[in-house]
């Protein structure tokens, strides 16, 4: 495996490093990266959090209505 040197890395443009560490996120399958049980407890809060949310939220259509009644 060839790798970037680090001036190779400074010579890229700030888009394309941003795009090179994407791609390296990118590359990691889920059990690459095991959690702690802190953050799997965060992450089951997280998401039934976001459940909640989904039922207590508004649609866009409805929030624009809204907005538009109070700021006309």
């Amino acid at each position: 495996m060839e790798l970037l040197s680090p001036d190779e890395i400074v010579r890229l443009t700030p888009p394309e490093r941003l795009e090179l560490i994407a791609q390296l996120w990118d590359s990691f399958e889920n059990d690459d990266l095991p959690l702690t049980g802190a953050q799997k407890a965060e992450l089951e809060h997280r998401l039934t959090s976001l459940d909640q949310d989904r039922r207590d939220g508004v649609t866009w259509a409805t929030l624009k209505a809204e907005l538009e009644q109070r700021c006309p």
